[in-house]
This record gives structure tokens, sequence and C-alpha cells, in this order.
């Protein structure tokens, strides 16, 4: 990766998973395929970039992602949580093909927040082939574009450390 380069740079996210021989999924939820759209922007991703997945819905991420209905229903920690965000990162990885793929769930606003998941908490996770699983929330301010481009980023910046830590 290019040192001098943002880490939430997708033209340098792509050129390190092109030198580490890795292909690159997202699944997406809040961000709607912000993620996607951002690695697909450069000009021949398409040697690294396997596939996007919205899923917006409980019900999509179930259908595309094989995520438990259990987690995101009644009871279950709920769509925007860790285990969903696990869970989709490994799904990705497991219907793409792909080696490595990052995941996004959260809450953008201006509702939908509570006490516990308030607006702008975002839920990030990383799945790897053959390795371990890294996942970190953040909670962003601003309005819903400001959340949904910050989370962006810091997928992409997730991205970039995961294919770096593990060349």
């Amino acid at each position: 990766m290019n040192d001098t380069a943002p880490l939430d740079d997708p033209a340098s996210v792509l050129q390190a998973a092109r030198d580490a021989g890795l292909k690159i999924a997202t699944a997406e939820s809040c961000t709607g395929g912000m993620v996607a759209a951002a690695l697909t922007d450069v000009a021949g991703s398409s040697d690294v970039f396997e596939c996007g997945f919205v899923a917006y819905s409980n019900e999509a991420k179930a259908e595309m992602l094989g995520i438990d209905p259990a987690l995101t229903g009644p009871g279950g920690p709920g769509a925007v949580s860790e285990p969903v965000a696990r869970a989709m990162a490994e799904g990705a990885v497991r219907y793409s093909g792909a080696d490595i793929a990052v995941s996004i769930t959260g809450i953008a606003g201006p509702g939908g927040g509570s006490t516990e998941k308030p607006v702008g908490l975002v839920h990030f996770a990383i799945a790897r082939v053959g390795q371990h699983m890294a996942a970190e929330h953040r909670v962003f301010a601003g309005d819903r574009a400001v959340v949904r481009t910050q989370a962006a980023q810091h997928a992409l910046v997730m991205l970039a450390r995961s294919i770096a830590d593990q060349r």
C-alpha cells in the first residue's frame, strides 16, 4: 500500500488487495452500496472486486447472506449489532468466493435510534478466509449523509488495515 495515500483511498485499497492476491466483497446495510461504489469507481477494479451485497432489510440479510433470523428478530441482538456484522462479513465471503469481506450495519438516521443504539451507531466486521475476524463499532455524529459517508470511509480503512496486517 502506498504509505502516503490515506487508508480510505479506494485505489490504494484495491492495489493492496491486488498485491496480496485477494478478492474483495462487501456486505452493506446502512451504506446501501457506497463502499462497493467507491471501489468500482476505480478503473480496473474488476480484477480485485468480486461483488457487493446490499442487504438492507432483515429478510435480505437472511436470504442473501445466510444470517440466522434469530439474530435480527425479537430476543436477538438486532440488525445493528456486532454478531450481525460478523455474520454479514462471513456470509459475504461464503457466498461470493472472495478472500476478504467488509460488512457494515448501522443506524444512519434521522430516526430509528434509541438510548442503547443511538443514531450514528455503526457496526463493522472483516472476514478473511483462514484468518481471525475483526469487528468494531463507531458512533458518528452528523446527519444521515454524513453518517453514511463516514461509515463507508471507515470500512475502507478497516479493509486497508486488514490487508496490510495479513500480508
